[in-house]
């Protein structure tokens, strides 16, 4: 009787483990059809999609609550397998819905193509409707994914172990999704002036000259947001702001790294990489100039410019005023492939004076953002764009609200280099021009992690810095003098002068430097917890260089990231993948 009783129980639960499979497998690929639906705006065909979504989920985890299943669970060794099941169906149900359902009802609601702006503004009083719902469905998605993650995997049969990995997989990826459309919801309707107007300062980093966080912020201006509808006043340069005297009070940690001129000129806010710290002390700079206290700033450059062209498209730059800077010689339309190589390199061909040279960039980003507030373009287009110039730090953000500048430091957008949001195997490569001219447009630059064998029990690992000047070998008299600095600073014409900023993880060590091969001194400083070296190094036209940083007793055991200073070049030719470290077994 036991005999029949056992092979009646695992027959049951032979076709159970069938059934339940069967229903994951189909949820998991309707969640492409979902999102495809999603993305092409068809609320109708995704609400049919979830509805077939949470009938496969329902299903499997009603097989999985089944009392002969429950009591399998409890089998020693195998037991392992049917919880870890359960524990599957049950999450893939809480957020088909918890998570997806509430989300696509909201999708219904809203009209995504209202979120572009526009003359009128935008109405965004559907957004901070929509956000408890995203609020909540980011927790149930969350508390599905720590459930998942859990479960210890290595005890699993491969049959349940590799379908929980990819449900792992995949709803972190969800998950950091939500958590960010939240935090979104929760702030930016108050950020684009939906009760009342913000005004915000607009640097216009240009990475011809770099600087720790891109580029030196010569232009300037006032973004004032209403309901939605952007508009540009107040446009200025960083030049004409002068030298402050006395200095604006700085962090002493970053003044012993990067100098006072952190707080004299406003063209040096950004030395540090933390743009939290740069973004308060142009805050403070403007207001002391001004007497203005504005609600925030925020930071882009002509690259980040491009992205929202290719969104927009063609901007016409034929203000006889700004036309008549070059005699017309520059292009009276900027397009998403020309904006780039016209403020970073052609203008200074062609507009000999500097103070024009930054009306010049502040009239283009006044025609960009004229284009954009017309509501002239692609929602999916320009939120890509953004997006994606955010994640490079081509578009940096910080509010003078504590309450938002608490969510918006958790993301690359706020361009923190330490708090919540930084992965505790961070390491940063930062770059800050030491020419005193324009001449970063022609050097070519990548930076590389290289994992080392452990010492002692401690992770060490390397950075590779290789930087080539790519200006013709006549570029002392080729280029214009203020490309090149003349030698105004000591830097001779046609060469490059780039003071290299490594960070490390914290409690770890900058150990060793390199230059070419050779081992040199550096600058040793700490950072919020975290290791800094400096190198300067110097290139003559055709030149390469390759500084190697070592960072050692490194304790954080996660897979090491890197931020790096956005240039002209594109992010995928700037930083290589990582090189892994080809350790011996140990004995």
């Amino acid at each position: 009787m036991l005999v029949v009783l056992a092979l009646a129980g695992a027959a049951w639960l032979g076709l159970k483990a069938a059934a339940i499979s069967e229903d994951l497998n189909a949820a998991n690929q309707l969640v492409p059809k979902l999102r495809d639906d999603v993305l092409a705006d068809d609320a109708r065909a995704a609400a049919i999609t979830v509805a077939e979504l949470q009938e496969h989920t329902s299903r499997a985890r009603d097989a999985a609550s089944d009392p002969i299943w429950t009591v399998a669970g409890a089998i020693p060794w195998l037991g392992a397998n049917f919880q870890a099941t359960s524990e599957i169906a049950v999450s893939a149900d809480d957020v088909a819905k918890l998570g997806a359902a509430p989300l696509v009802s909201i999708f219904k609601t809203l009209d995504w193509k209202s979120l572009l702006p526009s003359e009128k503004g935008l109405d965004l009083k559907p957004l901070s409707a929509a956000q408890p719902k995203i609020s909540s469905a980011a927790q149930a998605v969350r508390q599905s994914s720590d459930r998942l993650n859990g479960i210890d995997a290595d005890t699993l049969m491969p049959q349940i172990s590799t379908p929980l990995i990819r449900a792992r997989e995949q709803l972190s990826s969800l998950r950091d999704g939500l958590d960010s459309a939240a935090d979104a919801a929760s702030v930016l309707p108050a950020m684009m002036g939906e009760e009342s107007s913000r005004r915000y300062l607009l640097l216009i980093q240009n990475n011809a000259e770099t600087r720790a966080t891109g580029g030196i912020p010569g232009a300037l201006a006032v973004l004032n947001i209403d309901k939605g509808k952007l508009s540009l006043d107040s446009q200025t340069s960083a030049t004409a702001m002068g030298a402050f005297d006395p200095v604006i009070s700085v962090d002493p940690e970053q003044k012993s790294i990067f100098s006072a001129r952190l707080g004299k000129f406003m063209q040096d806010v950004n030395l540090t990489p933390d743009f939290p710290t740069a973004a308060q002390t142009a805050q403070t700079m403007w207001k002391t100039e001004t007497g203005e206290q504005l609600n925030g700033v925020l930071s882009i450059d002509p690259i980040a410019l491009s992205y929202i062209l290719d969104a927009t498209g063609p901007v016409r730059v034929d203000n006889p005023h700004l036309q008549g800077f070059s005699r017309g010689s520059l292009p009276a339309e900027l397009t998403s492939k020309n904006v780039v190589p016209t403020l970073l390199s052609d203008v200074y061909s062609e507009i000999s004076e500097p103070e024009l040279q930054d009306v010049y960039f502040a009239g283009v980003a006044q025609e960009v953002f004229a284009k954009l507030s017309a509501g002239n373009g692609d929602t999916k287009k320009l939120i890509d764009g953004l997006s994606r110039g955010a994640s490079e730090g081509r578009v940096l953000l910080w509010s003078s609200s504590a309450e938002e500048e608490a969510v918006i430091s958790e993301y690359p957008l706020g361009g923190s280099i330490s708090g919540a949001g930084i992965s505790p195997a961070q390491f940063g490569v930062y770059f800050n021009d030491g020419t005193g001219a324009k001449m970063d447009y022609h050097v070519k630059r990548t930076v590389q992690l290289i994992e080392q064998c452990p010492v002692s029990g401690y992770a060490e690992v390397k950075v590779r810095i290789t930087s080539t000047n790519t200006a013709p070998k006549d570029a002392a008299t080729l280029l214009p003098e203020y490309v090149t600095g003349g030698g105004t600073f000591g830097v001779p014409a046609g060469s490059v002068q780039t003071n290299v900023i490594a960070y490390g993880p914290v409690q770890s060590n900058v150990e060793t430097a390199f230059v070419a091969g050779k081992k040199t001194g550096f600058a040793s400083h700490r950072h919020g917890g975290r290791p800094v070296g400096s190198v300067t190094v110097r290139l003559a036209p055709g030149q390469t260089s390759t500084v190697d940083f070592t960072f050692g007793k490194i304790v954080q055991h996660t897979e090491p990231k890197l931020s790096v200073t956005p240039t002209v070049q594109e992010l995928k030719e700037l930083v290589l993948d990582t090189i892994p470290a080809q350790c011996a077994p140990a004995a």
